[in-house]
């Protein structure tokens, strides 16, 4: 009985063998494929979830007048410092005004100077870093003289100055922001440009007679593009503290006008009473400016994957 099985056994070792490391090799595979999908999971939620409460933030401002149920400059003095209510979620301020309307057009202002601020900085950095960053010689070293120059102040006292100046105000504020804002973003389109104007494709359209306005706009500006869109969503976090906190000293937006900082101010000297009136504005504009920095470097952290990401921190550094 003993020497008819163990022939049997003996035969079936090697395929028991083979099926045992055919299993591992699948296990092993199926692993390694597992790692990636999980990195791109992960990706996709840190991307996703900050995207996803600052739109929130961005429709609640785009749709404030229609959403808002009183209007946030209605004055009622009766009613005022009234604790939060059906009828008024938030309550209402020391002058009677409903404090979830005034939030709503509040960040429908500091949203959008906030953006208008970012806009103008991109704009005008990307310009003078491309025209810096392509053409050198002399233009190059007139500009990076220049940026260095501004570098070398600090950009809270230069705001301050221009603000000084011209006088508190939305406009001048815009100004003042657009205005200091734009040198750190010059500097990181340069040195981007400098590295992409040595690729083989912009020699290839130079040698095929392509003209200079060809080559920035099809050939360099566009490789930009991830570059602008880490850059713009960092810088909005940036600016909404900014925007906040000089409209909190009264050199940005001006009462009556709603916006965050405005609304901390005026609800300061009642925090011990009424905490909800600065609790409220002062986490919207936490949330919005880490939202953006989150966004910010979830963008960054895939253009890392693609090899953009050392570029940018190599420019900022």
């Amino acid at each position: 009985m003993s020497s008819t099985s163990l022939p049997a056994a003996t035969a079936a070792s090697p395929a028991t063998a083979q099926a045992g490391s055919a299993g591992g090799w699948l296990a092993r595979h199926a692993d390694t494929n597992a790692r990636p999908r999980k990195r791109n999971l992960r990706r996709s939620w840190a991307v996703g979830v900050p995207g996803a409460i600052l739109l929130a933030f961005v429709l609640a401002a785009v749709l404030a007048p229609w959403i808002a149920p009183y209007d946030p400059n209605a004055l009622d003095l009766p009613n005022q410092l009234a604790r939060p209510t059906w009828a008024h979620p938030l309550g209402t301020d020391q002058l009677g005004r409903d404090q979830f309307s005034r939030l709503l057009h509040g960040g429908r202002v500091t949203l959008a100077m906030s953006a208008i601020a970012t806009l103008g900085t991109v704009i005008i950095g990307l310009a003078v870093g491309v025209v810096s960053g392509y053409f050198g010689g002399k233009v190059d070293a007139a500009v990076s003289t220049l940026l260095t120059v501004l570098l070398a102040l600090p950009s809270l006292l230069l705001t301050l100055a221009i603000l000084g100046i011209l006088g508190p105000g939305t406009s001048t504020l815009l100004v003042a922001l657009i205005g200091t804002g734009w040198v750190g973003q010059a500097r990181i389109f340069r040195a981007t440009i400098l590295q992409l104007r040595e690729q083989l494709y912009v020699d290839a359209a130079i040698s095929l007679g392509a003209s200079t306005p060809r080559i920035l706009l099809r050939h360099l500006v566009p490789n930009l593009a991830t570059t602008v869109v880490v850059i713009a969503t960092l810088d909005l976090g940036a600016n909404i503290l900014t925007v906040t906190s000089l409209s909190f000293l009264g050199l940005g937006v001006q009462p009556p006008t709603a916006d965050w900082g405005t609304m901390l101010n005026d609800a300061r000297q009642y925090f011990g009473q009424f905490p909800w009136l600065v609790i409220a504005p002062g986490l919207c504009i936490t949330l919005v400016a880490l939202t953006s920095n989150l966004l910010g470097d979830a963008i960054r952290d895939l253009v890392d994957v693609r090899g953009t990401h050392g570029a940018v921190a190599r420019t900022k550094g």
